[in-house]
């Protein structure tokens, strides 16, 4: 049974919009301190949720093609490396950082980590794109 991608099709979406915004220099510059910190927040939120559909997807996925019995309580490395054989995502290493990322977002009041969590979240939109496409050419 396929899959409907049409939500994590509009968190990714969401999300790359947000860092295209981000990336324009000046855009940002035209903003005062407070409007960036929240335009900023906007993307740490987004990453937050994107990240979570993803490897949600990446599990549905898994459970419709391989098996349930293979992918019920397994860990998110575990998934992820599932996800890796089965050729959904290309750089297991790059899904483990997003994934301690993930877990510091509780953390953003915090301006470093905050910071740091909005630049992986550059990294993080391509990996999104790329599992969202190979699930799309093999959701049947």
């Amino acid at each position: 049974m396929p899959l409907d991608l049409s939500s994590l099709e509009k968190a990714i979406n969401s999300l790359d919009e947000l860092i295209k915004k981000t990336n324009d220099k000046e855009f940002m510059d035209s903003l005062d301190v407070i409007f960036r910190y929240g335009i900023k927040a906007g993307v740490i939120q987004n990453f937050e949720f994107t990240y979570e559909l993803c490897w949600k997807f990446m599990k549905r996925w898994l459970e419709e093609n391989i098996g349930r019995a293979y992918v019920d309580g397994i860990t998110r490395k575990e998934l992820f490396r599932l996800s890796y054989e089965n050729k959904l995502i290309e750089n297991i290493e790059n899904w483990f950082e997003y994934h301690k990322y993930r877990n510091l977002t509780s953390h953003t009041y915090d301006l470093e980590i905050a910071e740091e969590v909005y630049n992986i979240s550059k990294d993080f939109i391509k990996d999104a794109k790329i599992l969202l496409e190979r699930l799309k050419e093999r959701n049947d």
